[in-house]
């Protein structure tokens, strides 16, 4: 089988059923693990690097306008005549749009299989192991990859004080302008002890209050757009740092921006040296099977557990 992965997440995936040697083609995004980076790169951003409220505009400017963000090489594509194509429907400004790959898929004989992921919960995060195992015939893999990735969660997830309140955590997706974390992200800040006011969970109708064993229950809409005063007036006890698609260089930059603003000294998780900078390419903002790890850091950061971080974390304190 052939496979071709638009979508960082998936060709993590891929990898934790055993599929990697498979992948013929992968995104400019897909980086992970190491041993994929000599497949051929199909896509490029149309949109150059730059300071945060650089790229806002120039992604509002191409939404508006109904430009894609990505570039699709599709000649590149039908000479590696792929079985299968990962990828995604859920965020047009994170990766390459659906419509732009089935265009593409389209024009080649036989027509690949066109497997679009769209998780908005951690537990939609596993049930997609199961569905791209399913995809390239390794559903026996992708099971027990599951139980593995559940088991870990869980794991972590007990070590949570079940009747404490928690601290309110501002998690910070974008810095300039502000967006805070969405889907998957206030579930897990939640799901780690904290609490996330700017962008709470629910709990899905009909199916109880989503308390205690229930929190499966309770979900978030996507990532939003605050204001400075919506952050102040939350009184933040901890604030994460996570600004998507960024490493720790550039996110360093948007960190130092943000602490130059006026009111980021007030802020109760400044003033408590409770603010952490996150590699945002890596962890949190892809919903693959390293969520796992991530939610690992955050109960162990949210509740001075330094022993369920994993090692090798990519984040720093920041002063």
């Amino acid at each position: 089988m052939r496979v071709v992965s638009l979508l960082p997440s998936a060709t993590e995936t891929l990898d934790l059923v055993g599929g990697s040697g498979m992948l013929v083609g992968r995104s400019h995004e897909c980086d992970h693990p190491a041993s994929i980076l000599d497949r051929p790169v199909l896509t490029a951003p149309a949109t150059a690097p730059g300071p945060p409220a650089r790229i806002d505009a120039e992604v509002r400017l191409a939404v508006e306008q109904g430009r894609s963000l990505y570039r699709l090489d599709a000649d590149r594509l039908a000479d590696l005549r792929p079985d299968v194509i990962l990828t995604q429907d859920l965020c047009s400004v994170c990766s390459i749009d659906l419509g732009a790959v089935r265009s593409a898929a389209a024009r080649l004989d036989p027509t690949p299989k066109i497997v679009s992921l769209n998780p908005t919960t951690i537990e939609g995060v596993f049930d997609d192991v199961l569905t791209v195992g399913a995809a390239v015939g390794l559903e026996s893999s992708a099971e027990t990859a599951v139980v593995h990735l559940r088991e870990r969660f869980y794991r972590t997830a007990e070590c949570v004080p079940a009747f404490d309140e928690g601290p309110s955590v501002a998690f910070l997706e974008w810095t300039d302008p502000l967006f805070v974390g969405g889907h998957w992200t206030p579930q897990l800040v939640e799901r780690a002890g904290g609490r996330h006011p700017l962008n709470p969970t629910e709990p899905i109708a009909g199916l109880g209050s989503g308390l205690a064993a229930q929190q499966d229950q309770r979900t978030a809409g996507p990532s939003r757009r605050i204001t400075p005063d919506e952050l102040i007036e939350s009184r933040p006890e901890a604030v994460v740092v996570c600004p998507c698609g960024v490493g720790l260089d550039q996110g360093r930059i948007a960190a130092s921006t943000l602490a130059g603003e006026p009111w980021w000294p007030d802020l109760p998780a400044v003033r408590a040296g409770r603010v952490a900078l996150v590699d945002g390419n890596q962890m949190f903002n892809r919903p693959g099977p390293r969520l796992v790890e991530a939610f690992g850091w955050l109960t162990g950061w949210l509740n001075d557990r330094p022993g369920l971080i994993p090692p090798g974390f990519p984040w720093e304190p920041m002063p």
